[in-house]
């Protein structure tokens, strides 16, 4: 049976908020805390992700986690990411619905590494392929540089475009509002963009000599000391991948080395620094490096920094910057240098990634922007970032309450009004078009006259004095009066998560976002390719005099764009909480945590998500799930889903108006029904591991007892054996040593008889050798002295000749005939009779190795013999056959049934049997056959078939022609079928028997064998030569037979 698993299985804590009980703010901390302390740092409101950033790796995201959420329910398994990344992914695939998945978060709390899983999630479901995976990797690759570039202080969103298989195309990426004040200047406790950092890490000494640079943080203004370095950030590392993400995403290398240039030159810029007397000081090295980096004559940078050109209509007006002023055109030009190179970036990653078709493309958005953001000092960004949290926060109620108002009335549950806080009244109070903020602030900046935050500030007590949402100490709303947490260059706000004091100082700097004619003309003068690119409004030929519009503005449109974006997708949430400001694994902070949980209004969430039902779930994994509960469910229920959940909660007497039925869902009004379902289910799941307990401790016990049994049965058989044996083998022993004492007793006995046999021969031969000795010297005595020189001359001769022999017995040859060694001979003497003896030797042993053979044997020695006659130094083939034995049968004829019936025709005993190639004389190529030859006959037969082609009688064949060359072809000349080409590995061995046989039969004629490079072949009518010739054949090493013409085959032989 497939095991079913569940959200609810193995929980820690809440895994979905929705049912956390009782509903509190303590409570939901708590479950927060719960939960990261175990490292689950996912949690689910519903189909929203809370996600909590645990500064730490965790092995949650291997290639195993990815397939195990992969086509899974969203609910199926534990709260994670890749379960909201699957869940939109099929969404978009199988449904066709865009999809959109917004990040939101505060910075450092893990926003872009939670995009990076969703995209790398999105990459690896999807296809595969070599294009498929470029497009993937160029995807992927983009996080890096914009990460490097933007950190985490700009909001960005990817549009990622999939074709209708679901496979990636291409992406557009847009940007929202980058912090570009953090160039010059950083909030307490936090660095200025990673790029910075990472470029003085990172980068080669040649690289940093080349732009002008030093590894020293503390050598730049613009560089935040006291969090310059992180613990856990790599800065070395992360400039090498930003360097190889760049290269994969299609920069040029000139490309990289110009943005690495404008960095270093921004860099540069805040070490600039002015003096009354003279403005810019003009022997200041870092502006002469600056200008040698961006190819700028440095009097003109110095003439712009010291003077500004105010044009109205035909008249121009230059006034001389003191040196607040200098240092704010340097800092602005810093800002918009840096700003208008990201953008830049951001439209040249686009051209790369873009897609390349111009079909319908299905769309997955991914958005990565700042949270709410509630700082000591807020200040104008502050103000923007929380009006875009506002639209989106808006949306989310919108789309949220959508979705549960659609799945009520597509489950025909009846749909109850949800009271929740509309933020509509302060969107507005930030973005109406008349008595907006923005547009009072877009308003005060473009009015002539004196305009200061002060002047701003007074408009806003003005018109916004009875706004619900607005404090200032200055309006004329007398509760505010004594307000002392109020300062009175300040205004506050009520947003959704809570009430926000903003600094009035320096809203209408930033809104205008100015950077004066004379800079933007100056740096058009630069010989650098990326600088009249991100300047275009410096060109001489192209003044306009229109003011540019505010950065409110820009943002404003870009929000309200974003929003119509967003409304056209199905939406998707993760929402990111830092648990500590120390970025340090392992510790959460509770106030801070509770801090984010209210500006993200999560826990208006979780109210939205349970006015209605708090839980629902289809049919069958609830019956599933629950049937134990119930004797009629379980195990099986037959019958629809629908009615076995009727009947379980029938029987568990669960109240009617805690629960409802949809179409296809059963909906659960209270958490408590649900944990009173879960725990009634884990009390039925204990009681049933303990019958499945018992029962397989039963089986195990048996199984046990009858192992045991069985195994004493078998032990007791081989130890009865082993006993037998035993006692088998000690009778034997003594048995064999008693007869050994016998057989011992008379061997010895017999020897001591043989050994006195012996002494009483050898006494009798010694006293007759003394008894004949005595007698012949006697009679020979009388005669001596008249023979002494002859008798010593024979005596020495008949010693020389007894030590000669005893010699050469000593120093004799081995038995093989063609061993030809033989002792030296001792004396001159003897030289014929040493010749002679080595003569009668030889033939001797010749005799004797002749006398080993078999009668078969003798016949392939004669066989072998003839074949030498035949063909030594005549036929270059044959050195090759000399130590091949001629075996005849090579197709083992006799016990191929295949062959059964061309065995039975052969009348006689077959004497050779070999596959041959008969040559085709149309074409010069080979067909394979059975070549067969009996005493009789010759007979060529099919391969495959074995039927037979052709039989010649030997009586009719007169002779055999072959050439001289290193081939197999032989031709065979007969009157009565006409004669054949054939060609064989095995000729001296065919021609050799075909002559032996000729040679013992007496009623016929030999066969003459012809040894020629050109012999004639009778093909029926024709004449036709064949002629043998030595060079390289086309197909390689072997022998090429070809038809030159009617009457001539040419044979390509190699040359040896």
């Amino acid at each position: 049976m497939e095991v079913k698993t569940s959200l609810l299985d193995n929980m820690i804590g809440v895994g979905d908020m929705v049912l956390i009980e009782p509903l509190s703010e303590d409570t939901f901390i708590e479950n927060l805390k719960k939960r990261f302390d175990h490292n689950e740092i996912y949690t689910y409101i519903g189909s929203v992700v809370i996600s909590m950033n645990p500064y730490k790796s965790l092995p949650i995201y291997t290639a195993e986690k990815v397939e195990e959420y992969r086509n899974r329910n969203f609910y199926e398994l534990s709260p994670h990411i890749y379960a909201l990344a699957d869940e939109a992914y099929r969404s978009l695939r199988e449904q066709d619905n865009d999809q959109c998945i917004l990040i939101t978060g505060e910075s450092g709390a893990g926003k872009t590494e939670a995009s990076k899983f969703v995209m790398s999630y999105v990459a690896a479901v999807c296809g595969k392929g070599q294009e498929v995976s470029k497009v993937k990797e160029q995807l992927l690759q983009s996080n890096p540089v914009l990460e490097g570039e933007s950190s985490t202080f700009s909001g960005k969103y990817m549009d990622i475009e999939f074709d209708f298989k679901g496979d990636p195309l291409g992406g557009v990426i847009s940007n929202y509002l980058l912090e570009k004040s953090r160039v010059v200047k950083q909030p307490r406790g936090e660095r200025n963009f990673h790029i910075f950092y990472q470029l003085l890490s990172g980068a080669s000494d040649d690289t940093l000599k080349k732009l002008k640079l030093d590894r020293d943080f503390s050598k730049y203004n613009y560089l935040s000391l006291d969090s310059a370095t992180v613990n856990g950030l790599d800065d070395a590392a992360s400039f090498r991948t930003v360097r190889n993400a760049m290269q994969i995403v299609g920069f040029m290398e000139d490309e990289v080395q110009s943005i690495l240039e404008l960095v270093a030159a921004v860099l540069k810029l805040g070490n600039i620094e002015f003096k009354p007397e003279s403005r810019c000081n003009g022997y200041d090295e870092n502006l002469k490096e600056m200008c040698e980096l961006l190819g700028i004559e440095q009097s003109v940078l110095e003439r712009a920094f010291s003077f500004r050109t105010v044009e109205a209509k035909m008249e121009k007006v230059s006034t001389t910057l003191n040196v607040a002023q200098a240092y704010y055109a340097r800092d602005a030009l810093a800002k918009n240098l840096y700003s208008r190179l990201f953008s830049w970036l951001v439209n040249r990653i686009n051209e790369s990634i873009k897609a390349q078709t111009k079909t319908r493309k299905k769309v997955m958005g991914v958005l990565d922007i700042y949270g709410f953001e509630i700082f000591e000092d807020n200040s104008f960004e502050q103000f923007i970032i929380n009006y875009c949290n506002e639209k989106l926060q808006q949306i989310f109620i919108e789309l949220t309450l959508r979705e549960e108002q659609e799945e009520y009335v597509r489950e025909d549950i009846e749909w109850t009004n949800i009271e929740y806080f509309n933020n509509a009244i302060i969107c507005d109070l930030i973005e109406n078009n008349k008595n907006g903020i923005l547009a009072m602030l877009d308003e005060e900046c473009l009015r002539p006259g004196t305009v200061t935050d002060e002047t701003f500030l007074d408009k806003l007590n003005t018109v916004c004095a009875e706004h619900q949402h607005f404090e200032s100490r200055q309006s004329k709303n007398s509760k505010f009066l004594t307000d002392h947490s109020l300062p009175h260059n300040c205004f506050r706000i009520q947003h959704y998560a809570g009430k926000v004091l903003y600094r009035a100082e320096g809203f209408v700097d930033k809104n205008n976002d100015l950077l004066y004619r004379d800079l933007s003309q100056a740096m058009y003068k630069a010989n650098h390719s990326l600088i009249k690119i991100l300047f275009p409004e410096g060109n001489p030929a192209k003044v306009n005099l229109k003011r540019p519009p505010t950065a409110g503005f820009q943002f404003r449109a870009s929000v309200g764009t974003l929003m119509k974006n967003l409304l056209t997708k199905n939406p998707n949430y993760i929402r990111c909480i830092k648990p500590n400001d120390k970025k340090a694994a392992h510790i959460f902070t509770d106030s801070l945590v509770c801090h984010q949980v209210r500006y993200l209004g999560l826990m208006e969430n979780v109210r939205v998500r349970r006015a209605g039902y708090a839980f629902r779930q289809a049919y069958d994994p609830c019956l599933e799930r629950y049937k134990m509960l119930c004797k009629q469910t379980w195990p099986h229920w037959k019958g629809p889903a629908r009615d076995g959940v009727e009947v379980l909660m029938k029987d568990l007497q669960v109240p009617a108006e805690e629960f409802a039925y949809g179409r296809s869902k059963i909906f659960i009004r209270n958490p408590r029904t649900l944990f009173f379902l879960e725990e009634k289910r884990s009390q039925c799941l204990e009681d049933l591991a303990t019958l499945i307990q018992k029962i397989y401790r039963g089986w195990k016990c048996r199984t046990h007892f009858l192992l045991l049994k069985k195994s004493q049965v078998v032990v007791a058989a081989w130890y009865r054996r082993f006993a037998q044996q035993k006692k088998y083998q000690n009778i034997r022993s003594s048995a064999l040593v008693l007869q050994s004492f016998i057989r011992g007793w008379k061997a010895r006995k017999l020897l001591r008889e043989l050994k006195h046999k012996k002494r009483c021969e050898e006494a009798v031969t010694t006293i007759s050798a003394y008894w004949h000795g005595t007698q012949v010297r006697r009679e020979y005595r009388k005669f001596f002295r008249a023979n002494a020189g002859k008798k010593i001359y024979d005596f020495t001769i008949q010693r020389i000749m007894q030590k000669y022999f005893l010699g050469l017995k000593k120093t004799m040859p081995s038995m093989s005939p063609i061993d030809k060694s033989w002792p030296a001979r001792p004396y001159g003497f003897l030289d014929r009779t040493h010749q002679e003896l080595r003569r009668i030797f030889h033939l001797w042993r010749c005799k004797k190795y002749r006398s080993q053979f078999t009668e078969e044997k003798k016949a392939t020695y004669e066989e072998k013999l003839a074949a030498s006659e035949l063909f030594k130094d005549k036929k270059a083939l044959y050195p090759s056959s000399v130590g091949q034995p001629f075996k005849g049968d090579y197709v083992e004829i006799t016990k191929n049934p295949k062959y059964q019936k061309l065995n039975s025709f052969a009348e006689d005993k077959v004497l050779l049997a070999d596959v041959v190639s008969k040559i085709n004389r149309a074409n010069g190529k080979g067909a394979p056959r059975i070549f067969l030859l009996t005493k009789k006959s010759l007979v060529l037969a099919d391969q495959k078939t074995g039927q037979v082609k052709a039989s010649v009688p030997l009586p009719d064949l007169s002779s055999v022609s072959v050439s001289t060359q290193n081939d197999g072809f032989f031709g065979s000349a007969s009157a009565a079928k006409g004669d054949f080409l054939l060609s064989s590995d095995r000729l001296i061995e065919i021609i050799t028997k075909l002559h032996c046989i000729g040679a013992t039969s007496a009623d016929r004629n030999q066969i003459s064998i012809d040894i020629s490079d050109e012999f004639l072949v009778q093909f029926k009518q024709d004449k036709v030569c064949v002629k043998f010739i030595q060079g390289t054949p086309k197909n390689g090493n072997g022998v090429a037979c070809k038809r030159k013409n009617n009457r001539l085959l040419e044979v390509s032989v190699p040359s040896p």
